[in-house]
Order: structure tokens, then sequence, then C-alpha cells
């Protein structure tokens, strides 16, 4: 399987779509192309989600190129009355998986559940590749979540994330090694192949690392992207 890894860095804007569409029209011999949490919005929203967040509907240009390769990005997306920090998946034209982020963190510099509604449930979809699971950032951080992945037991675990860099110990970034820790246990309780596609760029001081990554079933590190450096790589997995 064929994933292209879009590291990628959006802006506080609904801009933000056509340079998805950009990085699609160069996608060549791949099976999936799956870009970070929040994507199609940028982080810091705040009260701009009331005029930036996503209606399904709007996104048909992505859903159109879905015709060509699975596509997987994350959005505000407006359900309702409510605001989610979602992940969506789409394959032959359609939706086939909309994951609603659970667990929002509004501590420090964060404050999602602030301006977004919370998910409720973790599901597996099929796709002709097999089972997957999305998850997206904190959902990860979860002894609740391990032990659900564990129960599902997909083919693949997919984790999109916005992570800034904090916390330098012994001339390390203590929140990669961090990631890394909570990847490998993932991947070995899941017993699944598992992405990280974690977003760069810099928005209101913060500094977000990148540094995407594939593991096996065995919690190993098969491909690690750069930090900081926007780029879209194929890997194989």
């Amino acid at each position: 399987m064929k994933i292209a890894l879009a590291q990628f860095k959006p802006k506080i804007s609904r801009n933000n779509l056509e340079s998805h569409l950009d990085i699609l029209a160069k996608q060549k011999n791949i099976d999936l192309i799956i870009f970070p949490e929040l994507s199609l919005n940028g982080y810091y929203l705040q009260d701009k989600i009331f005029e930036d967040a996503w209606k399904i509907s709007e996104l048909s240009e992505i859903s159109e190129y879905s015709n060509k390769f699975d596509i997987l990005v994350g959005g505000a997306i407006k359900d309702n009355r409510d605001f989610f920090n979602s992940a969506l998946y789409f394959s032959k034209g359609n939706l086939i998986h909309h994951h609603k982020k659970l667990h929002l963190p509004n501590y420090g510099m964060f404050e999602e559940a602030r301006f977004f509604a919370k998910g409720d449930k973790i599901e597996s979809f099929e796709t002709h590749f097999g089972k997957f699971v999305t998850l997206i950032c904190e959902d990860i951080w979860r002894g609740s979540t391990l032990a659900e992945i564990e129960k599902i037991q997909p083919d693949y675990l997919i984790i999109i994330a916005n992570s800034p860099a904090r916390g330098f110990k012994n001339g390390k970034i203590e929140i990669i090694e961090q990631w890394k820790s909570i990847l490998k246990t993932a991947s070995i309780f899941a017993k699944s192949k598992t992405v990280f596609i974690n977003r760069v760029g810099f928005e209101d001081g913060l500094g977000f690392w990148g540094g995407s990554m594939t593991l096996n079933n065995k919690g190993e590190i098969l491909d690690e992207l750069p930090l900081y450096n926007e780029m879209t790589k194929i890997i194989d997995l």
C-alpha cells in the first residue's frame, strides 16, 4: 500500500482547500494520502470557527479526487449547531468515515473544549485495503483508547495531529520522545500498522514539529519524516 504523508503547513484560512487541491493534483501511483489534524483550517481558529468551519457538502472537490485514490483530511466541520474537530476519509467519490475527536485538550496553550463539541465513539471502518481506525491527536493519549483499539485490532491505525514542540531535556524535545512511546505502545496493543501525521509551521508563537512516522505492528518505526519541514513523502507500508 503506497501512502503519501502530507506533512502540511496550514494557515488560519479557508484557502487551505486550494492548497489541498494543488497537492492532490500532483499525486501519482498512490493508494492513500493523509493530511494532519485541522489541515483545512489551521489550529488557532477560536471565534473564526463560526466563519471558517466546513460543511461536508463544501468538500465535493476533495470527494471527487478520491475516485483516483483515498484521501484523509482534518478539518473543523459544522454539524447542525455543533462544530467538530474531524478526520474525514474519502474513497471512490464518497465520504466513508467521519471521526469526531473525543478528547479535547483544554489546558495551558490548548482551548479546544471552548469551541468544539466532543465526539462519542471510536469506530472501525472497512476500506479496500482492510480495516481502519482513525484518531485525532489527544485521542490516543488515553488508556481507554488503547483498550478500545486492542479490542478492534485494525489493519491500519491512522493518527492525525497538531502537536507543538515543547519541553527540552538532554538535547531532545520531550514531546517527540513521548509521542514515540505512545505510538509504539498503540501499535503493539492494536497489532496494526500505524501512521502518525503531524503538521508543521508556526501559529501564535508555537512551532509545530512535523516528524510524521510509520510503525509496524511490533512498534518499530519504519519511516520518519524530517522535523519542521513541509513535505509530501510517499511510503510503502
